[in-house]
């Protein structure tokens, strides 16, 4: 990295934090939490000021060295700094044609072509790509809650990252090999445990917290003249890596292939590449189906009730996660808001009602909802009366 770019980080771990949590502090006591007009002015106007200080000695740089880790870390403390001038309104997509904040937009545009990304901070940045230097990641503020919040997420994320490398691993193989079941039982492992970080957060965090101190900045906002919807939790491979192997969803449903393409920028480079690749295998669920057609052996039976078991487990993760975090954080505390607060409370830009019928046309996908069209849980039914049939065959009862 350059000397700017050093210069640059260490504001943003330290300054850029202290700044931020100041401003949180004053919002917090406010009797209309959601207003941030007029309060803090003097720390909005150096916050402002010293990150535009900071993006111009690298726009005029001009070069951000070291290849991607570096780019890729410059993307994040511009993006930190721009989507902190979002939460306190300094810059506000609804009221512009351009963002204001001219040398952070051009910096941003060049080290996100530079790598392939949308020109803005993404999940990864605080997440699975989050730095820690002496301990200290990178977040907005130094609020308990933050940390939580971005700490458990990376969590979530692994596991859903290695669930979902346990089923990449099965496609060589075939899912009738005997080899398979170990991978099938780490998936279904890490996805239990996914469950399980989850619930300690839920248990843990602070919901007016999240809602009006940490969810702010992750709102939409402009670099250049286009805007930008928020980074979103979801904006990492694995998830839909999961959804594409188990057959839950399918790349030529074109609601579903939109949503994928729409999430691509906001992964890096290597999420990219790898959930391009899963798009091209068939699901594991229709290689079963079709094994089950033929020859019976001892591998496939112990390899379907496994699917199922991790089939289970994720559609126990969307559940919980749609319970646990949408309604409970976000649809809950919407409510209350006035309609001028509401109107701009989601991350991802539409209408809190649109937002919420998509998150739960999600959810009940993932869980094979019966009803659903294109709902799995027919074929699953199919698989289970397969292995019954092979219980009573040998006898015995089969539990799955």
């Amino acid at each position: 990295m350059s000397t700017a770019s050093d210069a640059f980080d260490g504001w943003i771990r330290t300054g850029f934090v202290q700044m931020n949590t100041e401003l949180e502090a004053l919002y917090f006591v406010q009797d209309d939490r959601s207003n941030v007009d007029g309060t803090g002015d003097a720390i909005k106007a150096a916050l402002h000021a010293e990150g535009d200080a900071h993006a111009e000695a690298l726009a005029s740089e001009g070069n951000t060295g070291g290849g991607f880790d570096s780019a890729f870390d410059v993307l994040g403390n511009v993006g930190l700094y721009m989507a902190a001038m979002r939460r306190h309104e300094l810059t506000n997509p609804a009221r512009e044609e351009r963002s204001p904040l001219r040398a952070a937009s051009s910096l941003a545009l060049q080290a996100g072509a530079s790598i392939g990304m949308a020109p803005r901070m993404a999940t990864a940045h605080l997440t699975t790509r989050n730095r820690a230097i002496g301990g200290v990641r990178k977040s907005f503020t130094s609020l308990s809650d933050e940390f939580l919040f971005i700490d458990e997420n990376a969590r979530a994320i692994a596991g859903m990252q290695r669930a979902a490398d346990a089923l990449y691993r099965i496609q060589p193989l075939g899912i009738g090999n005997p080899v398979a079941d170990g991978l099938l039982s780490a998936a279904a492992a890490e996805l239990r445990a996914v469950a399980v970080v989850n619930a300690r957060l839920a248990a843990t965090l602070n919901t007016d917290r999240f809602f009006f101190s940490v969810r702010p900045y992750y709102k939409p906002y402009r670099v250049g003249r286009q805007e930008f919807r928020g980074a979103n939790g979801g904006d990492f491979s694995g998830i839909n890596e999961l959804d594409l192997a188990l057959g839950l969803l399918s790349a030529r449903d074109p609601s579903y292939a939109h949503l994928i393409t729409d999430k691509m920028s906001f992964m890096p480079p290597s999420d990219q590449a790898r959930l391009r690749e899963c798009m091209q295998y068939p699901s594991l669920l229709d290689l079963l189906l079709a094994e089950i057609e033929g020859p019976r052996t001892p591998a496939l039976e112990t390899n379907a009730r496994l699917l199922l078991e991790v089939t289970d487990a994720f559609a126990d993760t969307a559940r919980q996660h749609h319970h646990l975090f949408v309604e409970r954080y976000v649809a809950g505390p919407s409510e209350a808001l006035a309609p001028v607060h509401k109107a701009q409370v989601t991350a991802s830009g539409p209408p809190l009602e649109v937002l919420m019928r998509a998150l739960e046309g999600l959810r009940d996908a993932r869980t094979a909802a019966p009803g659903l069209a294109g709902s799995r849980d027919a074929d699953h039914r199919k698989i289970r009366r397969w292995l019954a049939k092979a219980g009573s065959c040998a006898g015995g009862s089969a539990s799955v």
